[in-house]
């Protein structure tokens, strides 16, 4: 490839993706966990998850929205797909934060009247 960025399958990139997808399933798996912990009425688990997907957001929040491993694995490939810097289908790339923003604040306000509850 011409210039200063390497093929769609150099190690960096690759390496960028596979950091980047392993991030991308905590923090799902944390989002989908959340309403599972209220249900067994754990609160206190479902409150850290809460915390650290909040963790998260506050970094997208501070890098206008876009993940920082977005543009380490710009560096690599003049590819800018919606998966370019991640394993996921295109269709979840581009809906990824659609898709969980949504679920996550199901699931704060499910843990917020549980919490409520008590």
């Amino acid at each position: 490839m011409a210039g200063s960025l390497h093929s769609a399958s150099s190690p960096a990139l690759l390496a960028v993706k596979m950091v980047h997808t392993a991030a991308w399933a905590l923090f799902a798996g944390c989002i989908f966990l959340i309403p599972w912990f209220v249900w067994r009425e754990d609160l206190r688990t479902a409150a850290i998850l809460i915390g650290i997907v909040m963790l998260e957001v506050l970094i997208l929040l501070a890098n206008r929205m876009r993940c920082p491993l977005t543009n380490v694995a710009a560096r690599y490939t003049e590819d800018r797909r919606d998966n370019f810097d991640i394993f996921l289908p295109l269709w979840l790339a581009r809906y990824n934060k659609q898709i969980f923003g949504t679920l996550f604040v199901l699931g704060v306000v499910y843990t917020l009247a549980a919490w409520l509850k008590t």
